[in-house]
């Protein structure tokens, strides 16, 4: 297959779609869009950074810095959106509870204006619990990178 071809069966999560996957909403919905998605496997989060969001006003508001967590909070979500998907879910009957959080990295800071790209790739699953490696990049740099898992619940 062609890497046309490939990008062809690629899929996407409009916001929409994201807000059916996931229960969080404003202030603590971290992306705007998910793309590349392959299954469970693989997939990018998407998050426009903007000097509106609440975080800013208090986390050094001289030079506004994305706090970290957050940061990885956006990995989770992305992933979680992936899972859902992949379990054939297109209403909320279950929750994905973030269970670990591994060898965070945080290189460069994220401010506003930034686009962050967070680039989800699956390492293992058992039973209902997934395991991720996730690579945030604003502008192909890389900003932050954990090893996350979570579990799959009622």
């Amino acid at each position: 297959m062609s890497g046309t071809e490939a990008d062809a069966t690629l899929e996407s999560v409009d916001i929409l779609g994201i807000l059916r996957a996931l229960p969080h909403r404003y202030p603590f919905l971290l992306v705007d869009r998910i793309t590349n998605i392959r299954g469970d496997e693989f997939g990018v989060g998407i998050k426009n950074v903007t000097i509106n969001e609440p975080q800013f006003m208090g986390h050094f508001p001289e030079r506004p810095v994305m706090p970290g967590v957050l940061l990885v909070e956006a990995m989770a979500q992305t992933a979680g959106v992936m899972v859902m998907r992949a379990q054939g879910q297109s209403e909320r009957p279950k929750l994905v509870y973030f269970m670990t959080i591994d060898g965070a990295k945080f290189r460069k800071p994220v401010t506003p204006g930034d686009r962050v790209e967070f680039h989800m790739t699956k390492t293992a699953q058992k039973r209902n619990i997934w395991w991720y490696h996730g690579k945030a990049m604003v502008d192909g740099a890389l900003v932050c990178e954990a090893q996350i898992s979570a579990m799959m619940g009622a």
